[in-house]
């Protein structure tokens, strides 16, 4: 099934990109990938003195050597032949534009960047191109042990462009053979003790609500046998306690999308999305978006 036959791969000539392109490795068949580029985008493409340290012959241009330590390093993890690969590094002084840039140059379908938890580096470049990516993203985390996921998380709001991204999270499921687990997360009323029940009455008012809400949702899909977690809304960001609840369920991978409520806006994520990318550093995460809704508006972005 070719989900994603061109993708792009982000590189920063650490030690987490061999945790990426190893990892990498592992989703390439059921993805469906033809292409790969990888990429090295920084403000200045000069070799930085640790990197020198390693390879003493460097004597090329900054960016025909980085090149080559990029391929070395692909080389080494053995990236399957008969996929075609495209390796280049780029200088810009706006990092995450001219990344951007060349997502929308290739057409790429999928973006994978790395997550680190000890290794130096913000993840600000990685946060960045989930948050506006002209296409899907994988984020791949630096611990978290290779492997394809068996159990995946898809949150769920019940909205009209919330099929789209359920529908994309059956395709996968389906692809791998694992278990996908719906999670709604529902919310009582400010207002409810006007009506003279109490908190636990009305959230079990409201979950009943919801309960229904998913039967008519879940109705239009291919798998309507399936059971949707509910969990009630404790008060914290909705990012951090859809985390802590994919850790008690033991899920290995999060599918969430764009907010999606005009073909403008596809390309946006919505604050719960956000805010799950901001504090997700331990599960591997599908941010899908489809392409061809996002790229009008992406190519709004650089005529402004």
């Amino acid at each position: 099934m070719k989900i994603f036959p061109k993708i792009m791969i982000g590189l920063d000539l650490t030690e987490m990109d061999e945790i990426l392109i190893q990892k990498t490795n592992i989703f390439l068949k059921f993805l469906g990938v033809e292409k790969c580029y990888f990429v090295h985008v920084a403000k200045n493409l000069a070799i930085p003195d640790d990197i020198l340290s390693q390879y003493p012959d460097l004597l090329a241009p900054g960016d025909e050597s980085i090149e080559a330590i990029m391929e070395e390093k692909i080389k080494r993890h053995n990236f399957p032949e008969n996929i075609e690969i495209e390796i280049f590094a780029e200088e810009g002084s706006h990092p995450l534009e001219t990344f951007l840039r060349w997502a929308k140059i290739k057409d790429v379908d999928l973006i994978v960047m790395g997550r680190k938890e000890s290794l130096v580096g913000s993840g600000a470049l990685a946060n960045g191109v989930a948050k506006k990516a002209p296409c899907s993203i994988m984020l791949l985390q630096e611990k978290r042990p290779p492997g394809i996921p068996k159990r995946i998380m898809v949150p769920t709001d019940f909205s009209k462009h919330n099929h789209m991204i359920y529908e994309f999270g059956e395709r996968i499921a389906d692809e791998l053979k694992a278990e996908l687990i719906p999670v709604h997360i529902f919310h009582v009323p400010a207002g409810y003790s006007k009506t003279g029940k109490s908190f636990e009455e009305f959230s079990e008012i409201m979950k009943l609500n919801a309960e229904k809400d998913f039967k008519k949702f879940v109705s239009k899909h291919d798998h309507p046998e399936l059971k949707c977690e509910f969990i009630l809304d404790s008060g914290e960001s909705s990012g951090k306690q859809l985390l802590e609840e994919a850790h008690k369920m033991d899920v290995d991978m999060i599918i969430l999308g764009s907010r999606g409520r005009t073909k403008s806006a596809a390309i946006l994520l919505g604050s719960t999305a956000e805010k799950l990318i901001e504090v997700n550093n331990s599960l591997p995460m599908i941010i899908f978006k489809k392409k061809g809704e996002t790229m009008g508006f992406f190519d709004a972005l650089f005529r402004i």
